[in-house]
């Protein structure tokens, strides 16, 4: 295969895992929203807002559509990350892994630059456990989403390249 289709190939990889990040990060986090408005977790997803705006209108509806998205887009950073990293294991350990990292991420390192979010050891018990369930199926999706099209594009052009060298 020459080097033009290999670049081409690769670009719509890249493609698929922006794409892949940014579904991921609307859909898990718009469940989120779920969860919260359900009284599931008392963080709700417009927490991500907290430290860069200011007024009540980030708790409203806008608030929480723009928080959405903002999950997608950094949703994308993460897919590329697991791309870059662990694109080659196919293992769901791999994306519980990876979503549990995540969650530990977030809730313990990053929790300082969110006011909202009480320090990890004051956070309930309800709220924990439904985090850390949506970072883990997060984590898989992101993880098999990602591994399994490497692992289908690597056969395509195995196959493609053993019926030209016949």
């Amino acid at each position: 295969m020459d080097e033009e289709k290999v670049k081409d190939r690769q670009m719509a990889m890249i493609a698929y895992v922006v794409y892949t990040g940014l579904f991921a990060g609307i859909f898990w986090s718009s469940i989120g929203c779920l969860a919260y408005f359900f009284n599931f977790t008392d963080i709700r997803p417009n927490v991500i807002l907290d430290p860069w705006a200011i007024g009540d209108w980030k708790t409203g509806w806008l608030g929480t559509v723009i928080s959405i998205i903002l999950m997608g887009v950094f949703s994308i950073i993460a897919a590329l990350i697991y791309y870059a990293v662990l694109k080659n294991i196919r293992n769901r350990w791999i994306g519980i892994i990876y979503g549990l990292v995540l969650f530990f991420l977030v809730f313990l390192v990053l929790n300082p630059i969110f006011p909202e979010i009480k320090p990890f050891k004051e956070i309930e018990r309800n709220t924990i456990i439904t985090s850390a369930c949506l970072y883990v199926v997060y984590g898989v999706f992101i993880g098999y989403s990602i591994s399994y099209e490497q692992q289908n594009r690597k056969r395509t052009v195995q196959r493609h390249t053993n019926e030209h060298s016949q």
